[in-house]
Order: C-alpha cells, then sequence, then structure tokens
C-alpha cells in the first residue's frame, strides 16, 4: 500500500456520454466510481472522489468538493480544492472513467516520481494522459490562477512545468469513456477474463 493519497476526478460534465458516466453500473458495481473506489483502495491508504455533489453517490467515501465552483466542469476546480484539503505535497489523481489502468502502471509512475518535479505523467503514443499521473503542491498556485482566468488545460500546465513524462506503449489501458460506444466497449473488456 502507497501512502500518497489518490484522488478520482469524477465532477465531470459527462455530456458527450449523455449521462452521468461516474454512476453508470460497470463490472459487479452499481457505479463505475464505486468500481474505482474498490480497486484503488487496493493500492493507496487514502482514496478521495473529487466532485461537486457527494449525495449522488450511493456509497461512503471520502470526498473533496469543489462546490464553490459549481459552474466548471474542468478538473482545474477539482485540483483547486484537493491542494486545500490534503496535507500531503503531492497526490495521485486518475479519472474515474478510466477503469483499466492497471496498478503495475501506476507502480511505474510512483517509482519515478521525484521531490524535484512539478508532476509525473502517463503518456503513449496517442499523447500525454494528463489525469493519470502525480501531481505536487509547486502546481497548487498555477491551478488557482487557472481557475481566475478560467482557462483550464492541464496539458499547458504541464507543458510550461517541470513535468517528466513515462511512456506506455498499450494504450486501451487508458481507455476513457466518454461516448456510450466506449462504454459498451469497456463492458466487453472488464468481462473478459484475462484482465
Amino acid at each position: 500500500m502507497t501512502k500518497i493519497p489518490c484522488v478520482i476526478f469524477a465532477g465531470g460534465k459527462s455530456s458527450r456520454m449523455g449521462e452521468d458516466k461516474a454512476l453508470l453500473p460497470f463490472s459487479n458495481f452499481s457505479t463505475l466510481s464505486e468500481f474505482q473506489l474498490q480497486r484503488l483502495e487496493k493500492i493507496f491508504l487514502n482514496v478521495y472522489i473529487s466532485c461537486k455533489d457527494s449525495k449522488k453517490f450511493p456509497f461512503n467515501a471520502n470526498f473533496i468538493l469543489d462546490a464553490n465552483d459549481s459552474s466548471t466542469y474542468a478538473p482545474t476546480a477539482g485540483f483547486v480544492a484537493s491542494f486545500k484539503y490534503l496535507k500531503e505535497d503531492s497526490f495521485f489523481a486518475i479519472s474515474v472513467d478510466s477503469p483499466f489502468i492497471s496498478k503495475e502502471v501506476i507502480q511505474k509512475i510512483i517509482d519515478a516520481d521525484t521531490v524535484e518535479l512539478d508532476a509525473t505523467i502517463a503518456r503513449t503514443d496517442k499523447g500525454m494522459q494528463p489525469l493519470c499521473g502525480i501531481y505536487h503542491r509547486t502546481l497548487a498556485s498555477a491551478f488557482i490562477q487557472m481557475q481566475d482566468n478560467n482557462t483550464h488545460k492541464l496539458g499547458q500546465l504541464l507543458k510550461t512545468s517541470n513535468t517528466q513524462y513515462l511512456n506506455f506503449e498499450d494504450s486501451n489501458i487508458f481507455l476513457n469513456l466518454n461516448e456510450p460506444q466506449d462504454y459498451q466497449k469497456a463492458l466487453r473488456l472488464v468481462n473478459t477474463p484475462s484482465l
């Protein structure tokens, strides 16, 4: 079990899905968010869910609310709230809709991270995966500035920061459930015995 806290980002708008993807049934769980929480609690000592409304979840968890910014559905508000809530100098950020990021991938990122960095982020041939990696408190003020300026591009922040990228060959691990067909694909994959 790793001591660095993990924050599951579940405050998105889910506009392409057409319904709140954090609440979609997944595997043997009533919601995708509970599926993520249960599997990540086997890796991290402390797991939190970043969201706008904890009442929508039909289970108990440690929630970090970004309720002060109810109009913004980008992860920026979640990062600001997480740095404010957590005492640690860094945390592992993961999206609620990426259920196949393995313990091995997570451990590789944790092992590669150092205190001198602002972030350690996964990358594939399809690009960087900003919601799979470690963010350090050195970026907290930058996130506040981004929120104040209504700019929410994580990639731009990472490019202008002291970011280490770790390359992974299998981009399927980072499948995001953005649209209904992605969800259907994930449902087929999660029921595959090899996973």
